[in-house]
């Protein structure tokens, strides 16, 4: 049975096509139109996707979409936010005026320097008149009831609107393409657990999916066996640790949906206990289950980052994420007895929090869906549909874009007028330029499905040197927090990761963060974060020989199974997808080498 399945319109629009249970092809939109999350109907990447696979749209026995219609979506999310106004009027938070008080007085002073940030102690500084409506709005208790209404019934709004809209376009877009049968419609969190399920080759699972907002939830927990999926409860929107995080994002002066990575990176400089409990009170844990006050006020967060620390804001929000979401899977893990979770729904990006799901006691396999946003819904719906029953291996890879061909990679070097060569041995003269202190970007084979640059579109140099993280990042237009991630040789993932086993599989994916050993500390600091960890991709060979390769040489030189990899593409572009792509960003990045298909660039006017 071959499925067509279409990811959310509303951001990264992604196309899926998936024949059985096996996935043929899936790449976001944004690949190809080359805007970061591109909305809309994803035109481009469908017609690639039908050339690449020689499919028509004929061939499909379905359609599917992971959003019910707009209709069914607003009955949904109607009823959850009449039953917010309810739990508004019954919840009694602590008096704020006391406990801010004395978090104030609890924050250090601070004179360590921190990479992006004027001071260690900056705070959002805001206009005397912003001030005073944050603190009213976000901490005067009519005034902040009154704005978590309005703003959940502005969300309600704006949700039907959305719902409509993309609605049309899905037609719209699917009409111009030639498909007029109706369209397969699913519930969101389905969809999201399918996806983790079915990749997970696990023949049974809790299935834990967190995120914003998905066809009247904002996470779930699901028992899986055998192929079938049976829900054992669902969180009501708007109690969304999606949002929270959202919030506080946007608070702290970053794009919500798209730098929710920097708070991660932020809170390790910070202290939790500041402003974690104060947090922590707003929120009322029941056994398996939670609800949060006035989870639809930007505005608390907005008035705490108008008074504390950037990064004591982040580390509470970080330290409270951590705390709701591991106490809510404990009690579902205590209850089933099963010792297997996997992972989906945007929130599960947070590397540090799969962390700590992989901590609770009990756990001991975990599997994280390498596009567990919204991006990778349109595969969990055809995973779903078009599944044969049973189990299947393991996802073992998320190549799955297009590749292009040795003529196309030639045409693009000599379009820009490129001199190259085509070294006998590209993996060992790769190693041995990175060994040497240059910095190497690689382009080769399908691309990379999901957030996560592994390999085939990467930017690789030695993690010896912890000062790359200013230099690189700064050629490449960034400002990050986190250090860049480390690949490592799946053989030495014990010598280099405390408490890996049973995570082997997800850190393919590199969706989860360990704590490093003393010879990960000593040899790669430029990969582990301040607080001691840092987010690998463990390589094996028989996934990917070429990367694999240069790594293995990159150890014999060295003695270092490990290496940075961080994405190629410069500042807010989507990861390069073609030859094109690829050379256009190794000029601007002024990176020093390109090894692309077989061939090697020197860069023409190299910084050093």
């Amino acid at each position: 049975m071959k499925v067509l399945g279409i990811s959310p319109l509303d951001k990264d629009s992604t196309v899926s096509i998936v024949e059985d249970g096996n996935i043929l092809f899936a790449a976001g939109e944004e690949r190809f139109s080359r805007t970061k999350q591109q909305s809309g109907f994803p035109t481009l990447a469908l017609e690639k996707a039908l050339s690449y696979t020689g499919l028509s749209m004929s061939d499909f026995d379905q359609v599917c979409y992971p959003f019910l219609t707009w209709e069914n979506e607003q009955k949904l999310f109607s009823k959850n936010l009449e039953d917010e106004r309810a739990f508004i009027k019954r919840f009694h938070p602590n008096d704020l005026s006391p406990q801010i008080k004395e978090a104030l007085s609890r924050v250090p002073d601070r004179n360590e320097p921190i990479h992006g940030l004027e001071h260690p102690n900056a705070i959002m500084e805001k206009s005397f008149l912003h001030s005073s409506y944050y603190s009213m709005a976000g901490a005067q208790k009519l005034a902040s009831n009154n704005a978590a209404l309005k703003s959940s019934r502005q969300w309600g709004e704006a949700a039907t609107e959305s719902f409509q809209h993309w609605e049309r376009d899905l037609t719209g877009g699917l009409a111009a393409m030639g498909w007029t049968k109706p369209v397969k419609r699913m519930d969101h969190h389905l969809s999201h657990a399918a996806n983790s399920f079915l990749c997970s080759g696990f023949e049974r699972a809790l299935c834990v999916t967190l995120d914003g907002y998905g066809s009247g939830l904002a996470g779930s927990v699901s028992e899986a066996r055998d192929g079938k999926i049976h829900r054992l409860h669902g969180l009501p929107f708007p109690n969304s640790l999606g949002t929270l995080y959202e919030h506080v994002t946007s608070s702290l002066g970053f794009k919500p949906s798209r730098h929710e990575g920097k708070i991660v990176g932020l809170a390790s400089y910070g202290d939790p206990s500041i402003l974690g409990d104060i947090l922590l009170s707003r929120i009322d844990e029941t056994p398996g289950d939670f609800r949060i006050y006035e989870a639809n006020n930007v505005y608390f967060s907005r008035y705490l980052a108008s008074k504390f620390p950037k990064i004591d804001v982040a580390a509470a929000y970080q330290y409270v994420l951590e705390k709701v979401a591991t106490n809510y899977i404990r009690y579902w893990v205590q209850k089933t007895g099963i010792d297997t979770i996997v992972l989906s729904g945007g929130v599960t990006a947070n590397v540090k929090l799969n962390q700590r799901i992989f901590e609770i006691e009990g756990v001991n396999h975990i599997f994280v869906y390498p596009n567990m946003g919204d991006g990778g819904c349109g595969t969990g719906a055809a995973l779903y549909h078009s599944w044969p029953g049973g189990v299947k291996p393991s996802l073992s890879s998320a190549y799955m874009g297009p590749d292009y061909s040795e003529a196309e990679i030639e045409r693009a070097l000599q379009a820009e007028g490129l001199h190259y060569q085509r070294p006998e041995n590209l993996a060992a003269e790769a190693a041995a330029l990175i060994h040497g202190g240059e910095v190497v970007a690689r382009f080769d084979g399908r691309m990379e499905y999901g957030p996560r640059a592994l390999g085939n579109r990467s930017i690789m140099y030695h993690a010896r040197e912890p000062e790359v993280n200013q230099w690189l990042n700064k050629r490449l237009g960034r400002t990050e927090f986190m250090p860049f991630a480390p690949v490592t040789l799946y053989e030495a993932r014990e010598k280099c990761y405390h408490n890996i086993r049973g995570a082997e599989h997800a850190a393919e994916f590199m969706t989860v963060t360990f704590d490093c050993t003393d010879f990960m500390r000593e040899n790669c600091p430029a990969a582990v974060h301040v607080d001691g960890t840092a987010r690998p991709q463990l390589i094996q060979r028989e996934v990917n020989p070429g990367y694999y390769d240069i790594l293995k040489e990159y150890e014999k030189l060295s003695g270092i199974p490990s290496l940075i990899n961080t994405s190629f593409n410069m500042h807010e572009e989507p990861i390069v997808n073609s030859p094109e792509d690829a050379v256009r960003a190794f000029l601007q990045g002024a990176l020093d080498y390109l090894a692309i298909g077989p061939f090697l660039v020197k860069h023409p006017n190299p910084v050093h």
